[in-house]
């Protein structure tokens, strides 16, 4: 490959424009153009970034010249574009969640082992300064055996765009679950060490959405939509280690004394770490006394800028990202398994090939 990587974006709002911005500041690069299901959205943002705008997101994929794209669309349609754009020889950076369902996240990665193209998520948490201090403390075995951990986001009032999208099942794939608790289970299995999970039991409610209370500042709200996922999840995951995880997240919720900040508590054999918002904590025995200490974040570049630059050099270099393909499938499957779980009211056993 050229030392000069072409990239494509799919999807002209926030998401798409954040990447658009992060890209440019990267040597090496060359943005393409940006393509939007609508025009007019992908013409305005190709003038703000003086790149060109392709009339549909076909037009970008059929562009031969282009070396990788990035999708930032609704969820629905991350699965085809995501297999399209690696079908025609193009590598992918691909927004969470990886898709609506199991079967469709299976797909994805039949087809990134397939064409052996380079399919990286883009978790920016596990980018963060706090993120990759914690991270470093446990590979240097500070920690020990992890055998248990807490993690969640529990938002008071915080449901985007009701009505729109967000709310509804057949675009989104979900709630809060789906939105923001794949970041904490993606986050947590990450610094765990990417244990497989084997059982889950979970439990999905429904209380503010439907009357139409709870909303937030995000997104468009379409009163002429509906709603129909949840607005609170909580889960018990079993790994393959013999450790658990238990997940909480909510875009609504009463959730009096308890922060409105992404959380991951992890408990080890000899230490454990507690990350909130992006501040840590380190806590041990010594001496017979409990011991805190704050966990620093690690310095340098913003959480997506080391993303974008690692996702460039796994394409130059064909090189396995950090987050690849099969973290994405994993954390479906999860998700796949709460909203089963909620559904029957039983625990869900899940096999690996």
């Amino acid at each position: 490959m050229a030392d000069t990587v072409r990239i494509g974006v799919i999807g002209a709002g926030m998401i798409g424009n954040v990447h658009l911005n992060v890209f440019g500041k990267l040597e090496n690069v060359e943005i393409a153009g940006v393509a939007d299901a609508s025009l007019p959205a992908a013409e305005r943002r190709a003038q703000e970034h003086g790149v060109k705008a392709y009339e549909t997101p076909q037009a970008l994929l059929d562009d031969s010249s282009i070396d990788a794209v990035v999708i930032g669309v609704p969820n629905r349609f991350h699965a085809p574009l995501a297999i399209q754009a690696m079908e025609q020889g193009k590598h992918v950076l691909l927004e969470k969640p990886m898709a609506i369902s199991e079967e469709a996240a299976r797909s994805i990665l039949d087809t990134q082992r397939r064409t052996g193209r380079v399919l990286m998520m883009a978790h920016q948490m596990r980018w963060s300064g706090i993120a990759r201090a914690a991270k470093a403390k446990i590979d240097a075995g500070e920690l020990g055996r992890i055998y248990n951990a807490k993690t969640g986001w529990l938002r008071r009032k915080g449901i985007p765009g009701w009505g729109s999208w967000f709310t509804r099942m057949d675009e989104a794939g979900g709630g809060p679950l789906i939105d923001i608790g794949v970041h904490m289970l993606d986050l947590t299995l990450h610094l765990m060490g990417n244990p497989k999970p084997v059982s889950v039991f979970g439990t999905t409610y429904a209380e503010f959405g439907p009357r139409r209370e709870g909303i937030g500042s995000w997104g468009t709200p379409d009163w002429n939509g509906y709603y129909d996922v949840e607005d609170l999840a909580t889960a018990l995951i079993k790994l393959d280690n013999g450790a658990t995880l238990s997940l909480e997240v909510s875009w609504a919720a009463h959730s009096a004394g308890l922060p409105e900040e992404p959380f991951v508590h992890l408990m080890g054999t000899e230490a454990g770490i507690a990350l909130i918002g992006n501040r840590g904590t380190i806590v041990r025995h010594a001496g017979g006394e409990v011991v805190e200490e704050e966990l620093k974040p690690m310095e340098g570049e913003e959480d997506r800028l080391l993303l974008s630059r690692h996702f460039v050099d796994c394409v130059r270099e064909g090189k396995e990202p950090i987050a690849p393909a099969l973290s994405g499938y994993v954390n479906n499957r999860i998700l796949s398994a709460i909203y089963e779980s909620s559904r029957t009211g039983s625990e869900v056993k899940l096999h690996w090939d």
